[in-house]
């Protein structure tokens, strides 16, 4: 016995090692784009060119020891290059105007409007996550293991989420990879920050004006002024449900588990005195979540961490992907409109129309990640019913909210408007 005790002892030192000298601090807590043959960055005149080769970073490259406690994740495609636009934005869309600094702890972005109103979001492809980081990680040296963790996300997976959210007929903000140098039009305030970067610019999932391909809209607005209107006008505004689940069964074939309601803003057509809100997908950094590795591992099991789910060939914690706003926009929804969106998607989301969406990638982007993510979202498809049917047993099982939305906890509502979207009626 004591033998088997000194045994474990020994397995456990040694893999505490292990963990210590894999998670150990990087040099940098955050880069933001790594330029392929360059020599000096900050003397590069880009209005010379129309396209830069950049690498979105060289902070998650690994050794074989850090790829087995903390995973291969998506480290190659962070370091590969691909070629992108240039983006000078006293020029873009005639002349646009900054409006303000955005985003949440991790990215880092500007709100752009342009000369017709229509509103933008320019978004860091790479994250800061020092904000992230526990003192008593960063006094044992160990904040890499929160900042290794991007390496999961793939740098590129929105503008794949939006080709294929194209050929499933749900809404997305047409995001697209630019690059940003510093320039003049940045001034002061935001070149050192937001300068020689790669970012996503997509629309804003709010503003006053219509991009949309909708008729008859009223306004873009987020969640929680969709739940102010809906407090002034109780019976005349409803959700388009079927849109709705069919956005979130999307979400669960791409694997995207951040979907609180700051996520979704509302694309609200009137029609008479009656209010119709479409959902519209924002932020798609958590799209096909590649977690691997021995650490992440333990980290992401559905008894410490529910609601990080790794996206695999199966959904192994449908539990883990319900959101409060599920609960609070889809109570009271027949599991027909599951099972009918379900099939809607798996018509859709043929085998050639997965293969097609690819296209927006790089060819050595594609090269390296279109298998294996093909095959996920292949066998999700096909059980994609029987997810369905579970997504909705398990919001018949919740209870209604008994607090407010994420981002909705500073707007005056009635207590059967927070409790659900319809208890208000």
């Amino acid at each position: 016995m004591k033998k088997l005790l000194w045994l474990v002892f020994i397995l456990l030192i040694a893999f505490i090692i292990l963990v210590y000298f894999s998670v150990s601090s990087a040099d940098k807590e955050f880069e933001t784009v790594t330029i392929q043959e360059l020599d000096d960055l900050e003397s590069m005149d880009f209005r010379r060119h129309d396209s830069v080769e950049v690498a979105a970073s060289s902070l998650y490259e690994a050794n074989e020891l850090k790829d087995i406690m903390q995973g291969e994740n998506y480290r190659e495609a962070w370091t590969s290059p691909v070629k992108v636009p240039v983006l000078f934005l006293d020029s873009l869309y005639g002349g646009i105007e900054i409006v303000k600094e955005g985003g949440g702890t991790q990215t880092h972005s500007l709100r752009l409007k342009d000369k017709n109103g229509f509103l933008y979001s320019l978004r860091s492809v790479n994250k800061d996550p020092s904000t992230h980081v526990p003192e008593f990680a960063r006094s044992l040296g160990l904040e890499n293991i929160v900042i290794d963790a991007i390496s999961a996300s793939h740098p590129y997976g929105a503008i794949l989420a939006a080709s294929l959210s194209e050929k499933a007929g749900v809404l997305h903000t047409h995001p697209k990879v630019v690059f940003v140098p510093k320039q003049e039009f940045l001034g002061k305030q935001y070149n050192e920050k937001y300068g020689n970067r790669l970012f996503l610019l997509e629309y804003e999932t709010e503003g006053e004006e219509n991009w949309t391909g909708y008729k008859n809209v009223y306004k873009i607005l987020d969640t929680k002024n969709l739940q102010e209107l809906k407090e002034e006008n109780p019976s005349q505004v409803s959700i388009d449900k079927n849109a709705f689940v069919r956005a979130r069964l999307f979400d669960m074939l791409i694997g995207d588990w951040d979907r609180h309601a700051k996520q979704w803003g509302w694309v609200v057509q009137k029609e008479g005195n009656t209010f119709k809100a479409i959902p519209l997908a924002g932020d798609r950094d958590n799209a096909f979540f590649n977690l691997g590795g021995v650490i992440p591992g333990i980290i992401s099991n559905k008894n410490i961490e529910p609601e990080v789910r790794p996206f695999e060939k199966e959904i192994s914690h449908m539990p883990g992907l319900v959101y409060p706003n599920d609960v609070y926009f889809l109570t009271n929804t027949p599991v027909e409109i599951f099972t009918a969106e379900a099939k809607k998607l798996q018509d859709l989301l043929t085998d050639d129309a997965i293969a097609d969406a690819f296209k927006v990638w790089p060819k050595n982007i594609a090269e390296q990640n279109s298998k294996e993510i093909t095959e996920k979202i292949k066998s999700r498809r096909d059980n994609l019913v029987k997810y369905a049917k579970e997504f909705h047993r398990i919001i018949t099982e919740k209870e209604l909210l008994n607090k407010p939305l994420k981002g909705s906890e500073d707007i005056k509502i009635s207590p059967e408007l927070m409790k659900c979207f319809e208890c208000a009626n």
